[in-house]
């Protein structure tokens, strides 16, 4: 019996501790604690072997110390060093410490920066020590003169953040191609650039969307500015602005190994959903380039088989057919298309003869417009130009103070003004070989939204 008692006490405890560990456990998941507010203070520098704006510097090795442990962020895109260098510096963290090791010689009487940008961070939250650059000089003084600009892509009148500005000290025109820059500067969002630290002298002053990385002007289809003159760097700073273009387009096809052949001879319509617009020719597309085109098998009927006033020709690249008639509003069309009207370069035709049956759109699927120009000067040679994502949908010489038509299509539009140099109403580039300038192109502030049925009217203050 006295067994018994003493095995239930036993029982007993054990119950006890079990239930008192997990009420406690459990307690402990109920008042968890939060881990208290989010670090948002970035790192702080206390201290900079040698220290920030130091003269006579001689070594090559930086030791920047912060706070608090630190890494850097994306070493080559994020730090800039000016004067730029042939070889990149090594730049290292451990801990609470940065270092930079420059690999050029550094030269006499200059004075070096470092721009980290936003590169170096705390290791816990990752906030950045923002806008930060070391300054030093091999001199006696540092260099504070500056040079700002703006980069403009010439045939759109806007800015783009990817190009790099680039300055030389040498006024030999054939650097840029060859050499990397003396001082490069990155541009910001609004395309505007910053050169900092310059001793005073004349420079050339470019501006480049690199293709390769190797921060030089060596293929026509990079897209380039300069200036036809220098630029002369003193105590006073005279913004430059830069005209970009590119003297090719770039013709490489993106992704075209993933690309398969088309195997069939085939094409494609301009019609949407069977339907013909009033202000536009209909179109063929093919599969591939056409080396025979026999028109008299390619009939334009109305419904009644009723031959119509048309032609039939190629586009220039030999992959369309283009077919050209006076469109009636809302009337049905029928297109005829035998098999054997045309052959690519291996002698195929089309698999089947087709027919096309298709309506043209009415006058109300389209808006009226009327444009007024103030302060318009026609010597200038302006083209408008509207323009939906990156494609000139419409482009006209402006001759008057009012254009107008009455059927327009629908949809927002981007306006642009084109001063047309040359006046062969086509946006013309630059070249820096025979040192001209590119066409200038300014993008107007407001967009013009057409809607159909609607007269839409607009005041353009040029």
């Amino acid at each position: 019996m006295k067994s018994a008692v003493n095995t239930f006490y036993f029982l007993l405890f054990i119950f006890s501790v079990f239930s008192f560990v997990t009420l406690e456990s459990g307690c402990a998941q109920i008042g968890a604690p939060t881990g208290g507010p989010k670090d948002s203070i970035p790192p702080t520098l206390v201290k900079a072997i040698p220290a920030l704006n130091s003269t006579n510097v001689t070594d090559n090795k930086i030791v920047l110390t912060f706070d608090e442990y630190v890494d850097v962020k994306d070493v080559l895109t994020n730090v800039l060093v000016s004067p730029y260098p042939r070889i990149n510096p090594v730049i290292e963290f451990k801990l609470k410490t940065v270092t930079v090791k420059l690999k050029d010689t550094l030269q006499p009487n200059t004075t070096y920066s470092i721009d980290f940008g936003n590169a170096i961070r705390d290791n816990n939250e990752g906030n950045p020590y923002k806008n930060f650059t070391y300054v030093f000089s091999t001199g006696r003084t540092i260099d504070t003169l500056q040079l700002s600009g703006k980069v403009i892509v010439a045939n759109t009148g806007k800015t783009d953040s990817t190009f790099f500005a680039m300055l030389y000290r040498s006024m030999d025109d054939s650097a840029v191609q060859k050499r990397k820059p003396d001082y490069l500067a990155k541009l910001n969002a609004e395309g505007k650039f910053l050169f900092k630290n310059l001793s005073a002298g004349v420079y050339k002053l470019y501006a480049l969307k690199d293709g390769d990385g190797s921060k030089t002007y060596n293929s026509t289809v990079e897209s380039f500015a300069f200036l036809n003159g220098a630029v002369t760097v003193s105590g006073m700073d005279s913004a430059q602005t830069l005209y970009a273009f590119a003297l090719e387009k770039d013709t490489k096809p993106n992704n075209a190994a993933s690309v398969p052949a088309e195997k069939k001879f085939k094409y494609i319509t301009s019609l949407t959903g069977n339907m013909q617009e009033l202000i536009t020719d209909l179109e063929l597309d093919f599969s591939r380039p056409i080396k025979n085109l026999d028109a008299q098998k390619i009939i334009l009927t109305d419904t009644n088989y009723k031959p119509l006033v048309y032609t039939v020709a190629p586009d220039s690249t030999n992959k369309k057919i283009v077919i050209k008639t006076k469109w009636s509003a809302g009337t049905r069309y029928i297109l005829t298309l035998n098999k054997e009207s045309v052959a690519d370069s291996m002698n195929n035709t089309l698999a089947k003869s087709d027919t096309i049956k298709f309506k043209t759109k009415e006058e109300d699927d389209y808006g009226s417009l009327v444009l007024r120009f103030k302060n318009l000067v026609t010597a200038n040679h302006p083209v408008l130009q509207f323009v939906q994502g990156d494609e000139i949908k419409k482009s006209l010489p402006i001759t008057t103070g009012q254009w107008s038509d009455k059927l327009f299509p629908p949809g927002e539009y981007e306006l642009r003004i084109l001063y047309d140099t040359n006046n062969d109403g086509l946006f013309t580039p630059g070249n820096y070989t025979q040192k001209l300038q590119p066409e200038k192109v300014i993008t107007l502030d407001k967009k013009l939204s057409i809607k159909a049925n609607w007269d839409n009217e607009r005041e353009i203050q040029l």
